[in-house]
């Protein structure tokens, strides 16, 4: 299933003639872009309508390779959530630059520290989840729609007593497009942690 948040760049037009040519291909068209969390929020309430019962998640520009899925899927076995981690021993990312990589190792420390979670990776976006997961941890409650909607899934999911399993995985960056990570982003994602952070200080006295 591809979800095409009205992107302006043809992917929709792309992903149109690839499911025309292979029915297992499935495509969402969303009217407007309204965030990245929303959008997969959207294909799971499909794949949950349609009696899916692994629901995964990853990036369509090529940085996930498909050919690690079976990686995540036999871990499945023993979690209710499975990511495919940047950040534990054999994960690893290529191609990225000094900024990046300083951006995503601090905000997972920051996010570990802060919600007291042991998820190394909890940003990434290659995932499985059982449907009973997203069943649940309540999807039509979820606050963030931007790029800190992973960190939320991951820590409800923890919250909820279930369990969450990573697997190394290698991180490939693309080769075209830029990536949506901007200042703005990594600051509401910053303030969106902190609020978490604080509010589960407060629940645990």
């Amino acid at each position: 299933m591809v979800v095409d948040d009205a992107s302006p760049d043809g992917t929709g037009k792309v992903a149109d003639e690839l499911a025309a040519a292979d029915p297992q291909v499935r495509v969402l068209h969303r009217a407007a872009k309204e965030g990245l969390g929303a959008a997969y929020i959207h294909g799971f309430r499909v794949a949950l309508e349609d009696g899916y019962e692994v629901i995964g998640e990853m990036d369509a520009d090529g940085s996930h390779q498909p050919e690690q899925l079976p990686r995540l899927f036999a871990a499945l076995a023993d979690a209710d959530l499975v990511i495919g981690s940047r950040w534990v021993p054999g994960g690893s990312v290529v191609n990225w630059p000094w900024h990046r990589l300083l951006l995503s190792r601090g905000g997972n420390l920051y996010t570990r520290a802060l919600l007291g979670i042991g998820v190394r990776d909890a940003t990434a976006g290659f995932r499985l989840f059982r449907r009973t997961t997203l069943e649940t941890i309540d999807l039509d409650t979820v606050q963030a729609l931007g790029y800190v909607f992973q960190v939320e899934l991951a820590y409800r999911t923890l919250r909820a007593g279930l369990r969450v399993r990573e697997v190394p995985i290698e991180f490939v960056e693309r080769v075209r497009g830029d990536s949506k990570m901007t200042p703005e982003v990594a600051r509401e994602s910053l303030a969106r942690i902190t609020r978490w952070g604080l509010a589960e200080r407060r629940r645990r006295g």
